[in-house]
């Protein structure tokens, strides 16, 4: 069994130690014996969404969106939004969540077209919403509490065909209003979670790798159990420190 796992832009989007998503993914599947392939695309380079169960997209500034607008109009936009209708997994964390939406407007009324593959849209504000957060993913998907690091102006509002990947129990989430947390749709996970958010969240991490396996394999079986000692002390030393900050 192996996994091939699509890093996208990670010369451009890689705020906050995103890069820790990958080794962590990587990490938990050879733990276990599953194969894992890393390959990088960025600027310039082929993109064959055909090789890939899992594509991840980190962080990044507003003018490093801007740079990559015309390398997606090149024809990866169209190939991301057909993976994301083929339910192929995508991890999106901030800049890399907001980009797969509709588009970005900042305060002062500037608009940004992005790649459509979910119903969401961004509205910048001027002041950011910035610190250490918590929210409890819906039950579809998974049903945990996640810890992580936010840091974004833009606020993000959801489609009707698009849910919440969780509510916030502390902190701002999509756009400190609604209480909703990042976005799911068929396979695609987006947060604006940095942190790294996979390393502290390691029920998370299975719960996607799990769906991957799923789609690639047609099997449902629970992934063996990792020692998760280190992990979920971190994850539960957070959770504490939030819990009495709310």
């Amino acid at each position: 069994m192996e996994l091939n796992i699509c890093h996208l832009y990670p010369d451009i989007l890689n705020l906050y130690g995103d890069r820790g998503n990958i080794i962590t993914m990587k990490r938990r599947l050879e733990a276990r014996g599953i194969a894992a392939h890393i390959e990088e695309c960025s600027i310039g380079q082929p993109l064959d969404i055909e090789a890939y169960d899992i594509f991840f997209i980190g962080g990044g500034q507003d003018f490093e969106q801007e740079v990559l607008l015309r390398d997606l109009a090149g024809g990866k936009a169209r190939d991301i939004r057909a993976a994301v209708e083929d339910e192929k997994v995508f991890l999106a964390i901030c800049g890399g969540y907001q980009m797969l939406g509709q588009y970005y407007k900042t305060w002062d009324g500037s608009q940004m077209d992005f790649i459509g593959a979910i119903n969401i849209h961004t509205i910048g504000a001027k002041e950011r919403m910035i610190g250490n957060y918590m929210f409890r993913t819906t039950p579809e998907s998974s049903g945990t509490i996640v810890v992580g690091f936010e840091n974004h102006s833009g606020k993000t509002y959801l489609g009707e065909d698009v849910a919440p990947l969780g509510m916030v129990l502390s902190g701002y989430g999509n756009n400190g209003e609604d209480q909703t947390e990042g976005a799911r749709y068929k396979n695609v996970f987006a947060t604006y979670s940095h942190g790294s958010l996979l390393p502290k969240n390691p029920e998370l991490c299975d719960f996607i790798l799990q769906k991957a396996i799923q789609r690639k394999y047609d099997v449902v079986q629970p992934l063996s159990p990792l020692d998760d000692t280190l992990e979920n002390n971190a994850h539960a030393y957070m959770q504490q420190r939030l819990s009495r900050k709310a």
